[in-house]
């Protein structure tokens, strides 16, 4: 499997000729730096954690784009269909869904979801993690926006994940000490990818203080260039 970062908490999973983008943030984010053909071409699948702008991003324009399928939770996901989506998996937090050559998981996420209508916040679901599972490949979690829980511990023993997302950036989610404690306590993987820091200046602007807080722990921490992919 080839992991690819565009910064913020936006990604792209290629296995197995499947390409799938987790939270495809490009318009509006300041720390995505590539080539936007490049990062949507052959995607087959969308996966969106929860309902704020920095998330589902450029999700409806992909989907018109490529023809892809929207995977979300179904409050978030019908809103998206009264938008104009066509490709719509519905799900909610702890079901999976079977698409072909991998499996999708929506697990628990301590956040908020939402967006702004006239001024209004409305309501677009509970917010989630995903947990992407395909044969012969490393299991996935990207764990969306989040505190850290103690239920994490579940998330591991059920789905035994390889491979996690983690948001680092504080303020809005974990900061790095919290995000460092949740991974030594919880899980245990062979690499763990930083992500929703380095976009805004209101969140933290680089991984150092993560690495160094992971430093002495098994779990290897890949800090990726924006762009480019990482073979896990």
């Amino acid at each position: 499997m080839e992991i690819t970062w565009f910064g913020h908490s936006a990604f792209r999973l290629d296995f197995k000729g499947t390409a799938v983008l987790i939270d495809p943030f490009f318009t509006g984010n300041p720390a995505f730096v590539s080539d936007r053909a490049a990062a949507i071409k052959g995607v087959s699948h969308i996966l969106v954690t929860h309902g704020h702008g920095d998330h589902v991003g450029d999700t409806l324009a992909i989907a018109r784009e490529t023809g892809a399928t929207v995977t979300t939770n179904y409050d978030l996901g019908m809103w998206l269909v009264s938008k104009g989506l066509e490709k719509f998996n519905p799900m909610n937090t702890g079901g999976t869904t079977n698409l072909g050559r991998f499996t999708v998981t929506l697990v628990r996420a301590d956040h908020s979801s939402g967006d702004m209508v006239d001024g209004i916040p409305i309501y677009l679901g509970n917010p989630c993690g995903v947990i992407v599972k395909a044969a012969g490949e490393p299991t996935v979690y990207h764990m969306g926006d989040t505190d850290v829980f103690t239920d994490m511990g579940l998330i591991a023993e059920l789905h035994e994940p390889k491979i996690a997302m983690v948001p680092i950036g504080d303020r809005f989610t974990m900061g790095a000490r919290s995000a460092a404690f949740a991974v030594q306590r919880f899980f245990r993987l062979d690499a763990v990818i930083p992500c929703h820091y380095g976009s805004f200046p209101i969140i933290d602007p680089t991984a150092e203080k993560f690495v160094d807080a992971m430093k002495g722990h098994a779990t290897r921490v890949i800090v990726p260039e924006k762009g480019e992919p990482v073979a896990v």
